[in-house]
């Protein structure tokens, strides 16, 4: 297999793997969460509450308000940036489409809650799925990726405050406190299971890699991955040969990154990854203190 047929194969597995995803995003979204007329944050609350308002259908809002965050944040972010994310919102909207032909009721009578519990833990199944692989629903994921741009507030906190005030908002139609409860338990167990998916891969990680390569591999990681690397001067004990070292401090979803690169270079490097407690500078967290 040569190197387009590899990049091509893995971008193509990537893109199935979103969409299997957003099928499940959708699918506990429609099934279990606005048949309650729960809301849950994102642009998905917002369509919902759209939705419960006028009646307009949920896939029309939900394009159309992403579809304009979409270009603000073209002339923001980039193209690249929304390459994916446009794929996303398309797909999304499309299975919006479907599932609100078919399902009218909720899929379990009765239980709010418990719709609460199993729509919140297929929503963060999808969403944990779609992030591993480099995708994005749009939404929030906007909004928070140009706020941190300008601004020293992290992307997990601006998604939050984002999320609890669309679902507070929901008050203003329903007049019920109980619908606002119901929805931060959605928040908090797609938060839970989002991050269970991932695990951790937001969490930055060092990598150190021994090949003959590294110049190459080093070149490659700043160029395509826009990481720094560091190169260390070691000997191996047996050989007693002198190794160059490769360290790269990373965010642990691009770890995936890295090892299709060091294996497409060099199938026969040795790798060493391990998890960090913090890392601090240009690119990562600002140095406390």
């Amino acid at each position: 297999m040569n190197l387009n047929s590899h990049k091509a194969w893995i971008e193509i597995k990537d893109y199935t793997i979103i969409v299997f995803g957003l099928v499940l995003y959708a699918f506990g979204w429609t099934s279990f969460l606005l048949t309650n007329e729960i809301t849950t944050g994102g642009i998905a609350g917002v369509s919902a509450l759209i939705f419960f308002g006028t009646k307009i259908p949920v896939a029309i809002s939900y394009f159309t308000l992403n579809a304009l965050l979409l270009i603000a944040a073209i002339r923001i972010l980039g193209i690249q940036f929304c390459i994916r994310t446009i794929f996303g919102v398309i797909v999304m909207t499309l299975l919006l489409s479907f599932f609100g032909m078919y399902i009218k009721e909720p899929l379990i009578t009765g239980e709010p809650f418990m719709s609460c519990i199993i729509g919140g833990i297929l929503c963060g199944a999808g969403i944990g799925i779609v992030f591993t692989h480099n995708g994005s629903t749009g939404g929030t994921d906007i909004i928070a990726a140009m706020i941190n741009k300008y601004k020293e507030i992290s992307l997990g906190r601006s998604i939050l405050y984002c999320d609890f005030l669309i679902i507070s908002s929901s008050y203003v139609l329903f007049h019920s406190i109980e619908k606002i409860v119901f929805g931060i338990v959605v928040m908090a167990v797609m938060t839970y299971t989002c991050d269970m998916v991932i695990n951790g891969v937001r969490r930055s990680i060092q990598i150190l890699i021994f090949s003959e390569k590294y110049e190459e591999i080093a070149d490659r990681i700043n160029k395509d991955i826009n990481r720094g690397v560091t190169i260390l001067d070691g000997m191996g004990w047996y050989s007693k040969q002198p190794k160059k070292v490769l360290v790269i401090l990373a965010k642990r979803n691009e770890s995936l990154s890295i090892f299709r690169l060091v294996k497409e270079i060099d199938p026969h490097a040795f790798i060493s990854q391990s998890n960090v407690v913090g890392v601090y500078g240009e690119g990562f967290d600002k140095i406390k203190g």
